[in-house]
This record gives C-alpha cells, sequence and structure tokens, in this order.
C-alpha cells in the first residue's frame, strides 16, 4: 500500500498568467536570425507559420502574460495536477532527502504537452486558422495537439519520426481517434522528406527531418501554420503553470525545493517545472540548483556546442543560438523519443551558458533501472523520457545521504509510460540496447554549422 502524500489544490488555483523568464535574465537572448541574410528576423518573417498572438509572446519581455478564459477553461479538464511526496523512494534510497514531483500524466495525453498545444490551437482557430501542421518524436506532443484540434475545430497533420512510429503504434492509433493524420517521417511527402530516403531508404528519422517535413507543407499551403512542441519562448512560457502551480502547492506543506530537476529533449518540460523557481531566485528569492537530465546518447547540452544553428534538418528554418549536436545529426533510436533532438532551447541554453542550470546525462538502461525503482515505490510507470529526470533525482538523493543532508528535491513527472511497455518488456528480457552517439557523426555534423555573428 502506498504512503505517498499527496498535494491538490482547487480548480480556483489554475494559475491566471503565464511565467516568462525573458523577465527577470541578467543578459537577454541572443536575437533569431534570417537563414539568407543572417540578420535578425522580425514579426513578419514568422507570419508564414504562426499566428502574430504567438510571435508576440515569443518575443516578449513582460513577466506575466494573461491566460486566455478558454484556455483556462480547457485547462480546468486536468489542472491543476497533483504534487506528491515519494516517501517510498525515499524510503527504498534511504535517504534523508524530502523528495517531491509533480505528475503531469493526468492530462488527456498522459503528459505534460497539453499545456501548450491548447494554447496554441486556440491562438490559430483566433486567427482564422484551420489546419495545422506539426512534427512529434515519442507522440506525446502529437496525441496533445490532436486533442487540442479537435477541441478548437481544426484539422491536424503530424509527422512522426519513423522509428518512434514503428515502436509505439498506439500514439498513432491516440491521434487518430482525435481526428489527425499521422504520417511516419521522413516521408515521400515533402520534397525534405523524399531527399533523406534517396540519401536512406532506411532512415529512422529524427526530429530535425520531422520538423523539416511540417514547415515545408505549412510555407507551402496557404490557409496551414505550424506548431512546434518544444524548442520555443512561447512554449516554454505555456509550460510554466507547472512550477506556478508547485511553488503553492509547497506553501501548503511549508516547504520549498533546494533542487529542481527535469528531463531534457527540447526542453518544454525542464522550463515548465523549473523557470518558475529561478525567476523567484533571479528577483531575491530562495536559492535553488537546476538540474536538466539529457539522454547519453543525444547530449545536445553536455556535449554539444553553443552557437547559431538550424532548428531542422533541412535548413528551413531561422537560426537560433542553442547547445547543439548540429542540425544534420541523427540520434540513434533509444526509446525516449521525446529526447532525441539534435538541440536545446536557446533560453534553457542561455541559463546553461549564465550558470542558472547544471546540465547532467544518463545512459538508456540506467534511465530504465531507476524507472522501475520508481513505479515500484510510487505505482506510477514513467515515460521512458521521464526516467532521466528520475535517475537525476536518485543521484542528488544519494549524494544528500552521502552528504547527511536534508535537502528537498522536486523533479517533474512529465508523462505516464502506458504506450511504452515494450521498451519496458526489452528492458526486463535484458533486449534494450544502450545505445551510444557517434562522436564522429557528430564532429561531421557540427563542421555543417552555419557562419553566423
Amino acid at each position: 500500500m502506498s504512503d505517498r502524500i499527496k498535494i491538490t489544490l482547487g480548480e480556483e488555483a489554475i494559475p491566471s498568467h503565464w511565467y516568462n523568464l525573458q523577465a527577470d535574465l541578467p543578459s537577454p537572448l541572443s536575437p533569431p536570425l534570417h537563414p539568407g541574410t543572417k540578420q535578425p528576423i522580425g514579426p513578419d518573417d514568422l507570419a508564414p507559420l504562426f499566428p502574430m498572438s504567438l510571435i508576440a509572446q515569443e518575443v516578449s519581455t513582460e513577466r506575466d502574460i494573461e491566460i486566455p478564459l478558454p484556455v483556462r477553461d480547457a485547462y480546468r479538464a486536468w489542472r491543476p495536477t497533483p504534487l506528491y511526496r515519494a516517501r517510498g523512494l525515499e524510503r527504498a534510497l534511504d535517504t534523508p532527502a524530502r523528495i517531491y514531483y509533480k505528475y503531469e500524466g493526468t492530462s488527456p495525453a498522459g503528459s505534460h504537452k497539453p499545456n501548450t498545444a491548447i494554447p496554441q490551437a486556440f491562438y490559430n482557430r483566433e486567427a482564422g486558422i484551420r489546419r495545422i501542421t506539426t512534427e512529434t518524436g515519442a507522440g506525446q506532443w502529437g496525441s496533445s495537439l490532436s486533442h487540442a484540434g479537435a477541441l478548437f475545430g481544426l484539422e491536424i497533420k503530424v509527422y512522426m519520426v519513423r522509428v518512434s512510429f514503428d515502436q509505439k503504434p498506439y500514439r498513432k492509433a491516440m491521434m487518430q481517434t482525435y481526428g489527425a493524420t499521422c504520417i511516419a517521417s521522413p516521408s515521400p511527402e515533402t520534397a525534405a522528406g523524399r531527399a533523406v530516403l534517396e540519401a536512406n531508404p532506411e532512415s529512422t528519422g529524427s526530429l530535425g527531418i520531422a520538423i523539416s517535413e511540417a514547415v515545408e507543407e505549412a510555407a507551402s499551403n496557404e490557409g496551414t501554420n505550424y506548431a512546434l512542441g518544444s524548442v520555443l519562448n512561447h512554449v516554454l512560457m505555456h509550460q510554466s503553470v507547472i512550477g506556478s502551480e508547485a511553488i503553492a502547492q509547497f506553501e501548503q506543506v511549508d516547504d520549498y525545493p533546494d533542487i529542481v530537476v527535469g528531463c531534457t529533449g527540447g526542453g518544454s518540460n525542464f522550463a515548465g517545472i523549473a523557470f518558475p523557481f529561478i525567476g523567484r531566485k533571479l528577483r531575491g528569492g530562495p536559492d535553488i540548483k537546476a538540474v536538466a537530465a539529457e539522454p547519453a546518447a543525444c547530449p545536445s547540452l553536455t556535449r554539444g556546442r553553443y552557437t547559431y544553428d538550424f532548428g531542422d534538418t533541412a535548413q528551413l528554418t531561422p537560426l537560433v543560438k542553442m547547445h547543439t549536436l548540429g542540425s544534420a545529426f541523427v540520434p540513434s533510436g533509444f526509446h525516449a523519443g521525446g529526447l532525441r533532438y539534435h538541440g536545446m532551447a536557446p533560453l534553457v541554453s542561455h541559463c546553461v551558458d549564465l550558470g542558472l542550470v547544471e546540465p547532467v546525462s544518463f545512459t538508456q538502461i540506467e534511465c530504465f533501472e531507476a524507472g522501475t525503482l520508481f513505479a515500484r515505490c510510487e505505482h506510477i510507470i514513467p515515460a521512458p523520457e521521464a526516467n532521466h529526470a528520475i535517475k537525476a533525482v536518485i543521484a542528488e538523493a544519494n549524494r544528500c545521504k552521502e552528504e547527511g543532508a536534508s535537502r528537498a528535491i522536486l523533479f517533474n513527472l512529465c508523462g505516464h509510460g502506458h504506450f511504452d511497455m515494450q521498451a519496458y518488456i526489452d528492458y526486463h528480457a535484458g533486449r534494450l540496447p544502450e545505445e551510444r552517439y557517434d562522436e564522429s557523426e557528430v564532429a561531421m555534423a557540427l563542421a555543417g554549422l552555419p557562419a553566423a555573428s
């Protein structure tokens, strides 16, 4: 029987505003650059892909952005999400640390992604858009935007990374159930996809390739916009409801985290849990250590270069300054498909560069080992992506034990693993490979970085 402690809030505690970290940064982000001129882009450069309301949020330095009432009403279906005290895990680790987790798996898609899918669908509908293209890695984002499309009457087309398309058929079924179209990427439907398939017909795909396909289709079709599930400033801002709720929940138990942990692929769920706490710190509030946990097979923060790069493989997107392994890099087919991206959100990258965030990386098998321990102690099976955060939490809790320090650790359990059971089957059968990245492939991808001042 579980003895975990659940800290809940009523619907009135759903945040009324998103928090924008850009308002509190000690130095501003480097601007996105036009891929042709290498000059800073303006709103008109983004208008073919995004509604002006989202473009305004992307460049805003206002601290609090009001959440539209229809979006807050949609949030009520699962927000506020619960905060748990993981006493079972604490006991298993024999640690003096107090471990908490914010559980985002209660959403319709089973992850944190609807926090931004719903506002993006809402703003597009308000702008008169009726069709959106997007990409998805493991399928959480594609499922979420498909649900949001059904909610606001939009047609959704999702390019899903081929390796995840094959590994996670139930995610495809979920998207189709909500009325969306799901295509394996690389596909023969776009010039970007055909080019990849011509070079390698057996390509497992990547988020960079899938982004290229979705952007190409949106830019080529009037009345079609593009939506991204991570990386961009407005996406990270929408996820701030996670950390804002957590701050209010900690007030209920008279505690506060010393360490905040999230897994990182593009940066959205880490930003959602950590940015409100980092913002408080920057405004003179309590100090916290923010830890970003990424896969060792795609280590953009720990092994990538902090420079300007394209967000996609076909080099259709603006250049942004971020930690990157090179836009041509195709990660191996490890199961945490949501973390298989060559770059990192500019805001997260900037925070790492400022010393506000500490990045760490872990291998696939040690993350599944951590996730299995968590499931047995806390009775929730985590998504493979979330296993990286759990591994980082265990490392911090063991450090507390070694030092005899009673620290509070908070992490974002960004989704459940109910669609990822084949990965757990392979892990328990000893068939889960220990995926690595090829140093020579990264070197080649980095050698192709664009020249930008």
